[in-house]
């Protein structure tokens, strides 16, 4: 994803230029070097008929950004401030004050944070969408926090113009895959298109025998099975995976969730875990099962902000302090350690599929879970540490019955602490603590934030 910014400097038209370009130029470099694309402004000072306000306006409507940064070198009057940003007010804004340096044995300032301090409230009177960031005096500048905060803006310009399919809906009939259409658009500016199980199946009936063939001889070679699947069992998963991809492609779709248990399973008589395995080193999309459509915004939002292809989980057990996630069906290879590794099982009534029980990376995760709270949406964003748990099974499979995909998600705060605000069974799992970048979305989103770590 593209982090597009624009960026204009301040400095009072006493204080020598020198002090204020060259700074301004070095803070334009650095985001630059942390992979934002600028559209400049040279700096603005405070000329007695706004000519340089005026020439910053023009030079900034020559390109497209996602937010801008407004970027305090010196003391500068206010006025000379609004009269560049009111143009753009529909954008984020980072307010971001630079510091002094050390010459010849003392410290020199311009009076940066004179600046800084004198705009924050009326930008805040004014219903400006901004992040306040100071630079400290005798510490390292905080061009990192700055980028971090410019992704997140271009993460979330970016969900505009993302497509999302959903095959039927509220899989068994469950509350939590409900969703606000009306909120979800006038928030996000996202809706979601739904279609019937049916087109999936003419496109699987569409699919030729030689494609199935050529894919099945592929990951029959490249996937670990556990044990040899009955006939049929891989060409059935090739073939739901290819009409999937199908339909991702005809409609250019980012996030795709389907009906699981009451639709596919029930209607096609096997799991689709293998199609949707196969899916993920298909195509660059997110996907959860059931229908969560909550969920599945939440892991747009998440590969926005992280760059990872994240996948879900879900709840089975609680300790005092921990958590064990699973998932009875599958993970994207980027959660995978080592290789993709299947087993053909059953479930229930359901016929033979191809079960993903792949080994999990460990280490830090934040698992992260998209809320509507009273009308209004909330993230509850958690921090923890990875483990792979002791060995386990859930009952109803098929013995041999299989290590499902999972970890245990270690709290340094008590369990019950947690489940106070949990939204649903399934979470979205990045790695990292993301924990800095998903502050800044919520502040650009107007979207609450429940944080613990």
């Amino acid at each position: 994803m593209k982090i597009k910014a624009g960026f204009v400097g301040f400095g009072e038209v006493n204080t020598p230029r020198e002090f204020i370009d060259g700074r301004v130029a070095t803070a334009a470099a650095e985001l630059e070097k942390r992979g934002v694309e600028l559209v400049k402004a040279a700096p603005v000072s405070d000329d007695p008929d706004g000519k340089q306000a005026t020439r910053a306006v023009a030079e900034l409507k020559k390109g497209e950004f996602d937010a801008l940064v407004v970027c305090v070198a010196g003391w500068i009057p206010s006025w000379a401030v609004f009269k560049v940003i009111e143009p753009f007010k529909d954008k984020p804004m980072l307010l971001w004050g630079l510091s002094g340096w050390r010459a010849n044995g003392h410290f020199v300032t311009t009076a940066d944070q004179a600046g800084t301090t004198a705009l924050r409230a009326p930008m805040e009177a004014q219903g400006y969408n901004f992040k306040y960031l100071v630079n400290f005096k005798d510490s390292k500048p905080r061009y990192d926090e700055a980028a971090t905060y410019l992704k997140a803006a271009s993460a979330f310009a970016a969900l505009k113009n993302t497509s999302i399919g959903m095959a039927g809906y509220r899989d068994m009939r469950l509350f939590g895959t409900l969703y606000n259409g009306n909120l979800l658009k006038g928030q996000l500016g996202m809706e979601i298109e739904h279609f019937d199980l049916l087109e999936l199946q003419e496109l699987a009936n569409a699919v030729s025998d030689k494609d199935v063939a050529k894919v099945a001889k592929k990951i029959t070679k490249e996937w670990k099975f556990v044990r040899a699947p009955q006939p049929g069992t891989v060409e059935n998963s090739v073939r739901l995976a290819l009409a999937i991809k199908a339909k991702i492609d005809e409609r250019k779709y980012d996030a795709f969730s389907f009906c699981d248990v009451d639709g596919i399973k029930k209607l096609l008589k096997f799991a689709p875990a293998g199609a949707m395995t196969l899916l993920h080193t298909l195509c660059d999309v997110v996907s959860v099962p059931e229908n969560d459509s909550y969920g599945l915004i939440t892991e747009l939002i998440v590969k926005n902000l992280t760059d990872q292809l994240p996948g879900y989980l879900e709840y089975y057990e609680f300790t005092k302090n921990s958590a064990l996630m699973g998932v009875p069906d599958y993970v994207p290879s980027s959660m995978v350690d080592g290789k993709i590794t299947v087993m053909p099982n059953a479930f229930g009534s359901f016929g033979e599929g191809l079960l993903n029980v792949s080994k999990l990376k460990t280490g830090q995760v934040t698992i992260v879970r998209l809320c509507e709270i009273d009308g209004q949406f909330v993230i509850h964003a958690a921090l923890g540490k990875a483990v792979t748990p002791e060995t386990w099974e859930e009952a109803g499979w098929a013995p041999p019955a299989p290590q499902l995909p999972s970890l245990e998600v270690k709290f340094d705060f008590p369990s019950d602490d947690f489940l106070q605000y949990v939204g649903s069974q399934h979470y979205i799992v990045s790695y990292g603590d993301n924990r800095a970048i998903i502050r800044d979305f919520c502040d650009i989103a107007g979207i609450g934030l429940i944080e613990q770590a």
